[in-house]
């Protein structure tokens, strides 16, 4: 009988040890992996920034253009860009996961990414709380789980702090202007708009139905918002916030609410959003203080 016992126990040790890993992507495909990741290749900025963050850095052996933080990612050898990767490149390092993130017209191509066999998540997060996740998830594939949930947790506390400071404040509504060559914005399930309500925000152009919409200069008048803030850095004079210029009955323009922020802190999902939410509350501030 106690022979058997241990037998139990230690086949049941043997399962555990052979257990696979697992999470599920925001395309709510399983992702399995028998061991933690070594070999990983990162389609998208943010993936980059997310993997270094958690203490995942010197498992990725690819990168597309545009990865650039930290500066140790400038290292890593690039596969191509968001919408195009070289396959032969790609498969050369023998990855053994991709994480992923690839929009509009590249759907074919992540088709062709899936067909290769390696294990792939993909991440798209429209929420704070889903960035969050992500860095636990990429964690758990990584084999860094510790770190993740140590710079997770991070993340929360510090966004925690800044929705209660800029709790009950009165509302701006904003225009989050992406570009403006044609005139782009982010509606209600970017986490950019998460971003403006966690500040006392609201974005005039939330309930559009695409991600990142095409409006035009007339709905913006329309809408009249009291601020525009905008990830564009260009020099003063060649900035897209310069278009508003020319409508002085607008109320950003009339209060001179025009915000250029680092889009980098702003639109790339990861601990920096931190930095870019602090940022954008700050200006809120601002805003409110401008109307005495």
């Amino acid at each position: 009988m106690i022979k058997q016992v241990v037998f139990g126990f230690f086949c049941l040790m043997s399962l555990a040890a052979r257990a696979d890993i697992s999470v599920v992507d925001d395309a709510g495909n399983k992702v399995v992996l028998a061991k933690p990741a070594q070999r990983i290749v990162a389609l998208a900025p943010h993936l980059t920034e997310m993997l270094f963050a958690v203490g995942a850095g010197d498992h990725l052996v690819g990168r597309v253009s545009h990865s650039d933080y930290p500066a140790e990612a400038q290292a890593i050898p690039l596969v191509g860009d968001n919408l195009h990767v070289d396959m032969e490149r790609l498969i050369a390092l023998k990855p053994d996961l991709l994480v992923v993130w690839l929009h509009g017209s590249a759907g074919p191509q992540l088709e062709s990414l899936r067909k290769l066999g390696i294990p792939l998540f993909y991440s798209e997060p429209h929420t704070l709380d889903q960035i969050e996740d992500t860095l636990l998830r990429l964690g758990k594939l990584a084999g860094t789980e510790p770190k993740a949930k140590q710079v997770a947790d991070g993340m929360r506390e510090d966004l925690k702090k800044l929705s209660a400071r800029y709790a009950g404040r009165p509302t701006v509504r904003v225009f989050y202007q992406v570009w403006d060559k044609p005139l782009y914005t982010l509606n209600g399930r970017h986490f950019v708009s998460d971003v403006l309500r966690l500040c006392g925000g609201e974005n005039i152009f939330a309930g559009l139905s695409a991600t990142a919409p095409v409006v035009n200069v007339e709905a913006v008048l329309q809408e009249n918002p009291e601020a525009v803030i905008s990830g564009d850095m260009r020099k003063q004079e060649e900035s897209g916030l310069n278009l508003w210029h020319q409508y002085p009955t607008l109320l950003a323009t009339r209060h001179d609410n025009l915000f250029a922020l680092d889009p980098d802190l702003l639109v790339r999902p990861g601990p920096r959003i931190v930095a870019g939410a602090t940022a954008v509350c700050e200006e809120l501030e601002t805003a409110r203080a401008r109307r005495q």
